[in-house]
């Protein structure tokens, strides 16, 4: 494959180079600043039209509109590795699925993946339970709660037909009954830790993900562009891989 790389200056673009390197394949690095481990790198994804299989974004949320409009004009298919994008953003994305194969997930790990599909199936099985999600990063995270996080309450609401889903708690106002809390820790240098409880006041259920290295995000990422090269037009997400993965 033909990598693009937006946002190959930063740590997770840099880990993404390395990777599909390693794994044989080729690199386009792109970066505002101009500066990356390339020889050659372009400062907008426009000044590259040359041969391109995926792009894959580790920028910012901000270059949405140019890597969507870069990507349907060219017919690629991107996989947007980032997080925190407005209601505009989004539907700047959802528009562009309508036109190529494009990637969109909070996290792109696959073991997170793994982990929501058995916290979806504990919910089925424990839709009384008291369900609290306690997240932890290291403290130059500047979103809280994470968007992992934010995934996981989602999952979770979705599969019990809809439940309020709570950020941080103070005051003292009770816990309504099947609210979706979630809690979320800064401290150090802790890479990601997500936790999701299950109570149902006899017993405990703990499901936990912990990152422990960053690089397991540039690995999935290009996972994830491996797995959307030659699929139709559509919004896929790190749950499709992992339902293609168990077929």
């Amino acid at each position: 494959m033909i990598v693009v790389v937006n946002g190959a200056g930063g740590r997770l673009g840099q880990e993404v180079l390395k990777a599909a390197k390693s794994a044989g394949h080729s690199v386009v690095a792109v970066d505002k600043s101009g500066v990356s481990p390339e020889e050659v790198t372009y400062r907008d994804l426009s000044a590259y039209q040359g041969k391109a299989d995926v792009v894959v974004d580790f920028s910012s949320h901000l270059a949405t509109e140019e890597l969507t409009s870069y990507v349907v004009s060219r017919s690629l298919p991107l996989v947007l590795a980032t997080t925190g994008q407005t209601e505009e953003e989004k539907a700047l994305v959802y528009q562009a699925a309508k036109s190529v194969p494009l990637f969109f997930s909070a996290n792109m790990s696959f073991g997170v993946a793994l982990l929501i599909s058995l916290v979806k199936k504990a919910a089925e099985l424990l839709p009384q339970d008291d369900v609290e999600i306690v997240e932890t990063h290291h403290n130059h995270k500047a979103d809280a709660p994470s968007g992992t996080a934010l995934m996981i309450a989602s999952a979770i609401s979705d599969t019990l037909g809809g439940r309020k889903v709570v950020k941080g708690r103070s005051g003292l106002s009770k816990r309504e009954q099947g609210e979706i809390g979630i809690s979320s820790v800064r401290i150090g240098s802790v890479v990601g830790k997500h936790e999701v409880m299950f109570g149902d006041g006899v017993e405990t259920i703990t499901l936990t993900h912990e990152a422990h290295d960053k690089a397991l995000f540039a690995l999935g990422a290009l996972r994830a562009a491996a797995f959307i090269v030659g699929k139709p037009a559509g919004l896929y997400d790190m749950q499709s891989l992992v339902e293609e993965h168990n077929a």
